[in-house]
């Protein structure tokens, strides 16, 4: 049986995971590519040294919800929702904060390209990186 398979992750997992997902290096090379595999492998890696026994379909599998939920609560905040919640939101917050958003436009028949919605949504300064 692999590592972790058939278990949820603890807190502690969660803690060591969002301590990798927040280095600089790691949040570019996330926000720069779709083909992403290498980089679950080494996070994986690097869980493992944390003590973390997760493969790199479950890191991805945990960041894309983890993201997902930040999203809906961010949304909901955003909406005037301040009672939607999630554990580890501030953490997200700071890693996710000045991640573009694709935002769709009627203007363009619904459809916004991946470097326009980059321009749009980047801070023209940010000292966090």
């Amino acid at each position: 049986m692999e590592c972790g398979v058939g278990k949820h992750w603890t807190e502690e997992e969660v803690k060591a995971l969002l301590s990798v997902w927040s280095e600089k290096s790691i949040r570019k090379q996330l926000r720069g590519t779709l083909r992403n595999k290498g980089i679950f492998i080494y996070i994986a890696k690097r869980l493992q040294e944390l003590g973390v026994c997760r493969d790199w379909k479950q890191c991805r599998a945990k960041y894309k919800n983890l993201k997902y939920e930040y999203r809906t609560v961010k949304y909901a905040h955003n909406s005037g929702d301040a009672t939607k919640t999630m554990k580890f939101f501030h953490d997200l917050d700071a890693i996710l904060r000045y991640e573009p958003v694709l935002q769709l436009g009627a203007e363009e028949n619904g459809r916004c390209s991946a470097t326009e919605a980059r321009l749009n949504a980047s801070p023209t300064t940010d000292s966090t990186q």
